[in-house]
């Protein structure tokens, strides 16, 4: 399935952004609530509902929800920079805190 028609079976989520933070709460990273970044933001405030924050199991899930972009990430490291983080969160098994501002 292709990620536009997985990202529609999604709920939408209202807020600004989401703050990605370390286990120390330092912020490593936002994803906005933004054109451009938008599918990012769902699929990471879908993760932070079902999981309550992004580990391992959750990676796993987005890899999937992202489909061919998932692909496109592993052949251009850089290119997909919120689904970077998720393949080096299966990687390493460190998770990440979330919160939508």
């Amino acid at each position: 399935m292709k990620f536009a028609d997985t990202l529609k079976a999604l709920p939408e989520f209202s807020g600004e952004k989401l703050v990605l933070s370390d286990s120390a709460g330092a912020e490593v990273a936002t994803i906005a609530n933004a054109p451009g970044t938008a599918g990012s933001f769902r699929v990471y405030a879908y993760l932070l509902q079902q999981y309550g924050m992004i580990n391992a199991e959750a990676a796993a899930e987005a890899l999937a929800i992202f489909a061919e972009h998932t692909e496109d990430a592993s052949r251009h490291p850089g290119r997909h920079p919120n689904i970077d983080r998720l393949i080096a969160i299966l990687a390493t098994g460190i998770p990440l805190n979330a919160r939508i501002v």
